[in-house]
């Protein structure tokens, strides 16, 4: 459509619509021009490593050490190794539903089986433990946790998250923990998994990267932090498969690592005044029911009132040719019902998208 010529706002995005940190860029400039650009080991250079390894350490109290830290590609790769690692086919794993939908087919890819557990808006999106416990088998290897979430931005509590580990370590499961958005938490705090003792240290993957706090999603480098036999598989894999991150961008991200956080802190101010102005202005519209989320860039509204025998998808497709707005139907998330607005977009156009939605939705029936 904007191909067209139209002026279609797009909340349907999973990245900050900032540009990376100055600093970051320049250490990349830097690393060209001092001839780094050659293949590094698999892993990730040293330093990197090191940087990794002390962050997690000092954030969680896991004494973690750089052998038990693999770069990758993307945080989205080190979770594609880490399913590839894990499963053996007909494995089980659990997901927390609302979930990203990645997980799901990086699962079946593996050979695995997605075993969902959905959490409900009246839980905020919150999973309920007896329900997972519930949903072990002998054949449960994983459960994936993902907080702060994508689609809801719900941030599990800690008493929660400690409820939920306990049963992983009774049952002998690995815990997949995507914390990518940890830096993006407006209400409460982030618990890290791997902060929850060493009994569960010793079954965790943790899940990283530098995409969504440093504004640096087409740089392409995420983490895993696991058991250093967990790791040096990991390590073993990818070096069949892309060997090493980009060099420069490794170094990029060892000067983001390394960064003052103010200017983190500032962009995580502005996603929360975005967060409170497009969850005002959703609920005005009426059927529409929506939370403030805790964490991450996205508004998770329950449409159910507004449906009838339609759909999220039909929805959204209505808001994309009626209002010109993009966004993702929750569905994809295994939230039916729902709509996902991505809230990494200016002040002007988050006025302007919830203006366009309230307007057409006038015209829904």
């Amino acid at each position: 459509m904007r191909a067209q010529g139209k002026n279609v706002l797009t909340f349907a995005a999973g990245e900050p619509d900032f540009n990376t940190p100055e600093e970051i860029c320049e250490a990349a400039i830097r690393a060209i021009k001092e001839g780094k650009t050659k293949y590094t080991p698999s892993a990730g250079i040293p330093a990197l490593r090191e940087a990794i390894a002390a962050k997690v350490t000092q954030e969680t109290g896991w004494q973690v050490a750089p052998n038990q830290v693999v770069t990758s590609t993307g945080a989205k790769q080190a979770l594609y190794n880490t399913f590839q690692l894990l499963l053996d086919a007909g494995d089980e794993v659990i997901l927390l539903a609302p979930y990203w939908m990645t997980y799901r087919d990086q699962v079946e890819l593996a050979g695995g089986v997605p075993v969902v557990v959905k959490a409900s808006r009246e839980d905020r999106y919150i999973p309920n433990p007896d329900q997972v416990r519930a949903a072990i088998t002998p054949r449960t290897r994983a459960i994936v946790i993902n907080t702060p979430s994508n689609p809801t931005g719900a941030v599990i509590p800690r008493e929660i998250l400690t409820q939920l580990v306990e049963i992983a370590v009774q049952h002998n499961l690995w815990i997949v923990s995507d914390e990518i958005y940890d830096k993006l938490v407006y209400d409460g705090e982030h618990t890290s998994v791997a902060s929850l003792g060493e009994e569960v240290q010793r079954r965790t993957i943790l899940i990283n990267g530098v995409s969504k706090t440093y504004a640096m999603t087409g740089w392409r480098l995420g983490y895993l932090v696991a058991p250093p036999q967990v790791a040096q598989a990991a390590s073993n894999f990818q070096d069949q498969v892309t060997s090493n991150p980009s060099s420069v961008t490794q170094y990029a991200a060892l000067a983001a690592l390394k960064m003052d956080m103010s200017g983190v802190t500032a962009m995580r101010e502005e996603f929360h005044a975005r967060r409170d102005l497009i969850v005002q202005g959703l609920a005005e519209v009426p059927g529409f029911q929506i939370d403030l989320p805790g964490g991450a860039f996205y508004a998770f509204v329950d449409a159910h009132e507004r449906l009838g025998s339609r759909t999220d998808v039909e929805i959204a497709d209505f808001l994309l040719e009626k209002a010109e707005v993009a966004l993702v139907p929750g569905s994809v998330f295994e939230g039916d019902g729902c709509l996902r607005l991505s809230y990494a977009a200016s002040r002007a156009d988050i006025l302007e998208g919830v203006r366009r939605i309230q307007c057409a939705m006038k015209e829904w029936n």
